[in-house]
């Protein structure tokens, strides 16, 4: 795999963004997950580039480019892997569409109507001033504001 991308590209200077084959090995490993060919792969397409947003479909026109041999499946199977690892963060949006943020800190994020935009709003932007109690048996795990933008006529 590390023959994909040779020294010469530049993407072993300090200056590049994102992370070698063996960095995201060693993501996965610490993760509990298994570095495959696809993972690995994938893991770099995706954590390459800084922190994102990106849906499995968008993933996968991605790897095609690359020419990384993967379904649309393994790409939904392998984002879901990594987000219940903890390297990803789901973001659910009007239950159709669904992106993966490449971010895990604590952040909340603006959502252009109408394209396939998202933006990262910083947390410290947000006041959740009340939150109810959680029924019992529960704790809250986590709080995301989805706040929805629309261009102003005109």
């Amino acid at each position: 795999m590390t023959d994909l991308i040779s020294q010469d590209e530049g993407y072993g200077s300090s200056a590049r963004q994102g992370c070698p084959f063996h960095d995201v090995r060693q993501r996965l490993r610490r993760v509990g997950l298994r570095p495959t060919r696809q993972r690995v792969s994938l893991g770099w397409l995706l954590f390459a580039k800084g922190d994102r947003h990106i849906s499995a479909e968008m993933l996968y026109e991605e790897a095609m480019k690359a020419r990384v041999p993967v379904s649309l499946a393994t790409v939904y199977n392998t984002l879901h892997q990594f987000t219940q690892a903890g390297l990803l963060r789901e973001l659910a949006i009007d239950g159709a569409k669904t992106y993966f943020d490449t971010d895990n800190s604590e952040h909340h994020h603006f959502v252009v109507d109408g394209e396939n935009t998202v933006i990262d709003i910083p947390a410290s932007a947000v006041d959740v001033a009340e939150l109810p109690e959680p029924p019992a048996g529960y704790e809250i795990a986590r709080v995301d504001v989805v706040v929805r933008l629309r261009k102003i006529a005109g």
